[in-house]
């Protein structure tokens, strides 16, 4: 939505008078896919795809919200922060207002209208993208207010905390980094246990990423994304045991998997097998951007796809039939899942001036397959959180 359409609509909410705009973005992970709460590194970009909160302060203790794509409104007080974990809609804000809270951040009354362009269930972070917009506009309230303020880094720290212990999502800070700290025409190679990061431009040369949605809708609470990590837990446990020295499964060389990993078996083995080649796939493929060797990019793609198939066990029906679409194209270099799986999302590398037929090809070819019908996002990468002046 247009910020002039943004603003009367809050205005016909809240009254007229001045409105303030905090945007934050949605993310693609390129590769580095169940790796974040692993330890390992992840390579992220934020999206055109945001969230936007129009937002104005109010002088009482009452934060009330609405959304401009859900018929849903809310009201918190913020003195009753805790007792908000079950709403219909707004508990990712509720969960942000309670953790800067008891964070010592000075939370202030306000209203506030959410925009969100990051489809809901499309693995895009559109739940990263609330939180962090939120934690933004709470943030610089705060340090107006005379308490105190946060860097982009902390934002996404905080909104992490949010999910986590608010929202019942065990995710690892992957999303909310990328969406606080994005910037344009770059990823983020990003260290989850250090928090350590750098920026890698991403030239495809010919190539464009296209993503598009399976219209499989997931959700992390529901799925199996908390028993995953479960499973990760005991393997890092058992694998403890005969390398003392790491403190998470990224930590473990693939040379040392293949010389301790006898104490995993089934389904425990192929989990952790899937972390400890995928945090390869990861530093391989940011050596091959920086080479420009966008084919080995794309053939990492693919690997990653198939253990997250195989060994993960976190794609489904939907996502395979998709990548397999988009592998079957002349011109089609690479197609994997993106994000937590279940549903969601897949990112291509495709030749430039075959995206059009890409796009109708693979869609056409789904449908068949699934029933579902497919969207392709026209997205760039983008920067992360900021105020809109």
């Amino acid at each position: 939505m247009e910020l002039k359409e943004l603003k009367e609509r809050f205005e016909s909410l809240y009254g007229a008078g001045e409105v303030r705009f905090f945007s934050a973005a949605g993310r693609v992970n390129l590769i580095g896919e169940h790796v974040d709460y692993c330890g390992g590194k992840v390579l992220p970009a934020a999206l055109n795809l945001r969230c936007v909160v129009a937002a104005r302060k109010r002088k009482d203790n009452i934060v009330r919200m609405a959304a401009t794509t859900i018929d849903l409104t809310a009201e918190l007080d913020i003195n009753k922060l805790d007792s908000y974990r079950n709403l219909r809609w707004g508990s990712y804000q509720a969960g942000v207002a309670f953790v800067m809270k008891e964070a010592g951040f000075d939370i202030v009354g306000c209203d506030m209208l959410v925009d969100c362009t990051v489809p809901f269930g499309s693995g895009l972070s559109s739940s990263a993208a609330i939180e962090v917009a939120t934690a933004l506009c709470f943030a610089t309230f705060s340090a107006e207010n005379g308490g105190k303020s946060a860097g982009r880094e902390e934002l996404a720290v905080l909104s992490q905390m949010a999910e986590n212990s608010y929202c019942g999502v065990n995710c690892g800070i992957m999303d909310q980094f990328a969406s606080a700290c994005g910037k344009k025409g770059n990823a983020i190679l990003l260290d989850c246990s250090t928090l350590q990061y750098e920026y890698a431009p991403m030239d495809f040369g010919d190539y464009e990423l296209v993503i598009i949605n399976s219209n499989k809708p997931h959700s992390l609470v529901d799925s199996k994304y908390n028993e995953r990590r479960d499973e990760c837990e005991i393997a890092l446990e058992l694998l403890k045991k005969e390398l003392p020295h790491i403190t998470c499964l990224a930590d473990v060389t693939k040379a040392e998997f293949d010389e301790k990993s006898g104490v995993l078996s089934g389904k425990i083995y192929d989990r952790a097998l899937h972390v400890i080649t995928e945090c390869e796939r990861v530093n391989a493929a940011v050596k091959a951007m920086k080479s420009g060797d966008v084919k080995l990019f794309g053939k990492l793609l693919n690997e990653s796809h198939y253990s997250l198939r195989d060994k993960y066990e976190v794609t489904g029906r939907e996502l395979d039939a998709l990548t397999q679409a988009a592998r079957s194209f002349d011109g089609c270099i690479g197609s994997r899942m993106t994000g937590g799986g279940f549903g969601g999302c897949t990112v291509s590398l495709v030749k430039r001036e075959k995206v059009k037929d890409f796009v109708k090809q693979v869609c056409a070819e789904y449908k068949k397959a699934t029933g579902y019908d497919a969207i392709c996002y026209e997205t760039v990468i983008s920067d992360g959180a900021f105020e809109i002046i």
